[in-house]
C-alpha cells in the first residue's frame, strides 16, 4: 500500500501490477462512510474477483469526528440528534430534501484529488463508489463532474439532494452502469429512499443492477461478489 496527499486528502493505494497503484489498469475509487476510519474500506479489495490490472484508491474524508467516535472521520457532518433518533427509533432517514451547505467545497477538494490521481495513474477505465455518505458522495461527484465516468458503485447509500441530482442525471448517467445495494432492514438509511435513487437513475438512462439483501447497514458477500461482476462487465 502507498500513501499520497491529493486535494489536501489522504489517499491510499492498492493494486496494480506493484499493489501500490502501478500499472496501467482501471483505478477504482472508493469513499468510507461516516465515523469510519480512512483505512475502513481497504481490505475489501483482497476479495473482489476483478483482474489483477486493476488499482484502487480509498481517500480519506477531511473531518476528524473527535474521540467520540473514535477519531473516525466526515465526509461531511450530519445532525447527530437526527442520526440518533433514527437509531434508537429504527425509523430510517430519507435525505432527499437534505442539501449541505458543505458540498460545495467538498466538491472542489475531491475534484482536485481526482485530478491529481488520474494524472498520476492514467487509468483505463475510471469507477467511483462508496459506502453510506461515501455512496453519497460518489454520486454527487458524477452527477456534478464533466470527467468521464465509466461505472458507479452505491452501497447502502442514499437519494441527497433530491430536486438537484434529479435535474443533473439525464446529462451525466445515460448508459452508465451503476451497481446499488441497500439491506432491506437498514435502521440509519430508507430502503425506500433507495428505491428511489434507482428509479430515478433507471429513468434517465442508467444501467442499474440493484442488490437488495436481507440485512441492516452493511456489504455483505453476495454486495462483493455483484459489484466484481459488474467491475469485470466494465473492464472487459
Amino acid at each position: 500500500m502507498r500513501e499520497v496527499e491529493l486535494g489536501g486528502l489522504k489517499v491510499r493505494l492498492v493494486g496494480g501490477e506493484d499493489r501500490e497503484g502501478g500499472g496501467d489498469g482501471p483505478l477504482v475509487v472508493l469513499f468510507h462512510g461516516f465515523g469510519a476510519p480512512g483505512t475502513d474500506l481497504v481490505a475489501l479489495h483482497r476479495v473482489m474477483d476483478v483482474t489483477r490490472r486493476t488499482r484502487y484508491a480509498f481517500p480519506e474524508a477531511p473531518n476528524d469526528l473527535g474521540p467520540a467516535y473514535g477519531h473516525g472521520r466526515a465526509w461531511w457532518l450530519l445532525d447527530a440528534a437526527k442520526l440518533q433518533q433514527a437509531m434508537m427509533t429504527g425509523v430510517p432517514r430519507d435525505l432527499r430534501d437534505e442539501d449541505p451547505e458543505a458540498l460545495g467545497p467538498l466538491r472542489d477538494q475531491v475534484t482536485e484529488m481526482l485530478d491529481g490521481l488520474t494524472a498520476e495513474l492514467g487509468p483505463s477505465h475510471l469507477v467511483l463508489g462508496g459506502f453510506s455518505q461515501g455512496a453519497m458522495l460518489a454520486t454527487e461527484m458524477t452527477l456534478s463532474t464533466p470527467r468521464k465516468i465509466d461505472g458507479l458503485v452505491l452501497w447502502s447509500g442514499a437519494y441527497l439532494a433530491g430536486p438537484r441530482w434529479t435535474a443533473a442525471m439525464p446529462g451525466r448517467v445515460a448508459d452508465l452502469p451503476v451497481y446499488q445495494s441497500h439491506g432491506n432492514m437498514d435502521p440509519l438509511l430508507s430502503f425506500e429512499g433507495a428505491g428511489a435513487l434507482r428509479d430515478a437513475l433507471s429513468a434517465a438512462g442508467a444501467k442499474i443492477t440493484f442488490q437488495e439483501f436481507r440485512g441492516a447497514h452493511e456489504i455483505p458477500s453476495q454486495v462483493i461478489d455483484g459489484t466484481s461482476a459488474m467491475l469485470e462487465s466494465i473492464f472487459d
